[in-house]
């Protein structure tokens, strides 16, 4: 797609990633497909194709040191196709998704202050889960 940054030196904005969307729709006559209802149903299908993925793989360490480079990038597109649905799903109800989001997290920063006692009770399960893996 013409203009799509490569190689990850350029930060991919969520404005950016709605254009595109808006440009891809466009440009294929299927505006008049992107109801709410549509994409969300897009989405949850993609959020169960994303869900196959680890389906049978039981626990994952954090960063996949166990998985292929083609499942990698199988996991990789699928994700993507979540978030892209996301982005136009938010584009199509005129919700402003990166700032929806930063509300979110000040939300339950309010909701789930980050005390002292959560902190050692967190390190504690952390520490646990650590000493589990080495035995």
């Amino acid at each position: 797609m013409a203009g799509v940054p490569e190689g990850g030196s350029e930060s991919v904005t969520l404005d950016l990633l709605k254009r595109k969307m808006a440009e891809f729709a466009k440009e294929r006559d299927w505006e008049r497909f992107h109801s709410p209802r549509n994409l969300l149903l897009a989405l949850v299908g993609e959020v169960g194709e994303l869900s196959e993925i680890f389906q049978w793989k039981g626990e994952v360490p954090k960063g996949l040191p166990d998985w292929k480079e083609e499942e990698k990038v199988h996991l990789g597109e699928e994700l993507s196709d979540v978030l892209l649905y996301l982005v136009r799903l938010s584009d199509m109800c005129g919700v402003d998704l990166g700032q929806a989001a930063l509300r979110k997290v000040q939300l339950n920063a309010l909701k789930y202050p980050a005390t002292k006692e959560t902190l050692d009770i967190q390190n504690q399960n952390t520490n646990n889960v650590s000493d589990n893996n080495s035995a």
